[in-house]
């Protein structure tokens, strides 16, 4: 593996091919909460909250009271919708569950043809789902694992695909309380292919010839596509840690299969323990990025001695794209 990854790493230094564009369900790809999000994506090592089942299911065990429950909206890129909801309970010594639920959509649009630009009077539109069942334990006091299994849906039109996949991720405290790693690995799983009424279509064998069937029944045959794995490693530095005052500094590196390598840089301080402030930037070195900087702030709200309402907004520079506003809103109970 290590020597497979140094290939890898190798190629794209000297211009290799970056297989951009030839993973499917995308959306996987798209970061989640604000916080995370405010601090360039750089979060795999100090998750401990609900999102924690998109960056590294590991971070569940982290969760301090009984339970988290997190929901994010965001007007993504081209007009589309991005929804993220999930829960996560502690179940004892036994350890903590979570459910999340993921959807990106887009307003319905008018069908076109060459031969009817303006419309046929159909409209189409695009969906992508995602669910995801995790599980993580602490296995010691400076250990902690985690597992997520999902099921991934999309569809456009008349075609739908669907598979399973898997998130396996870890965090480890180091004998230096001020410093913690995570790893974590996301969307390993088989292939995506789309099916559907679309791929029938009527064939002609010997369309130069008369007298002949002209409409054989026949299905096109699509392609199978990888999911867009991605390995991160992560780490978190506790800069400063007083009851007024608290900085958190982290850096995450990550490979996928469908880029080049990149770094991640953030920093969080914190006031009270109430008030946020975090800056970011995301993706160092990756080739041909429109990702860029990133900013936000946050605020805890405490309704008792075991519950409190997190507020997190976040805004991520995309270049020639339009600029993300994310929002997000998590109980802790």
């Amino acid at each position: 593996m290590m020597g497979i990854l140094f290939n890898l790493s190798f190629a794209d230094m000297f211009g290799g091919l970056t297989k951009t564009g030839t993973t499917a369900a995308q959306f996987l790809k798209i970061q989640v909460g604000a916080r995370a999000i405010g601090m360039g994506g750089a979060f795999s090592a100090i998750s401990n909250d609900a999102t924690s089942m998109y960056w590294n299911p590991a971070g569940l065990a982290n969760i301090k009271n009984s339970g988290s429950v997190t929901f994010v909206h965001t007007n993504w890129l081209a007009d589309t919708q991005y929804n993220f909801a999930s829960v996560a309970i502690r179940a004892g010594n036994v350890g903590t569950f979570g459910i999340s639920f993921t959807a990106l959509s887009m307003p319905d649009m008018k069908v076109r043809t060459e031969f009817e630009p303006e419309g046929t009077g159909e409209y189409f539109c695009a969906v992508d789902l995602g669910m995801g069942l995790s599980y993580a334990r602490r296995l010691t006091d400076l250990f902690c694992i985690g597992f997520t299994a999902k099921y991934i849906y999309q569809k456009i039109w008349h075609m739908t695909a669907s598979t399973v996949a898997f998130d396996v991720g870890l965090i480890f405290r180091t004998d230096f309380d001020w410093l913690v790693l995570g790893i974590s690995m996301s969307n390993f799983g088989p292939k995506l292919q789309y099916m559907g009424k679309d791929i029938f279509v009527n064939y002609d064998f010997t369309s130069d010839e008369w007298g002949d069937n002209e409409n054989v029944f026949a299905n096109l045959q699509t392609d199978k596509w990888d999911l867009p794995l991605l390995f991160r490693f992560g780490l978190g530095i506790e800069v400063l840690k007083q009851e007024l005052n608290q900085i958190v500094v982290t850096l995450e590196a990550r490979h996928p299969n469908d880029n080049t390598e990149s770094v991640s840089l953030g920093a969080e301080y914190g006031f009270k323990q109430r008030f946020f402030l975090r800056a970011g930037y995301q993706a160092f070195f990756e080739q041909d990025s429109e990702k860029g900087l990133t900013a936000g702030a946050g605020f805890i709200y405490y309704l008792s001695k075991s519950a409190s309402l997190k507020l997190d907004y976040a805004f991520a520079d995309w270049g020639k794209l339009t600029n993300v506003h994310h929002f997000s809103i998590g109980i802790d109970f």
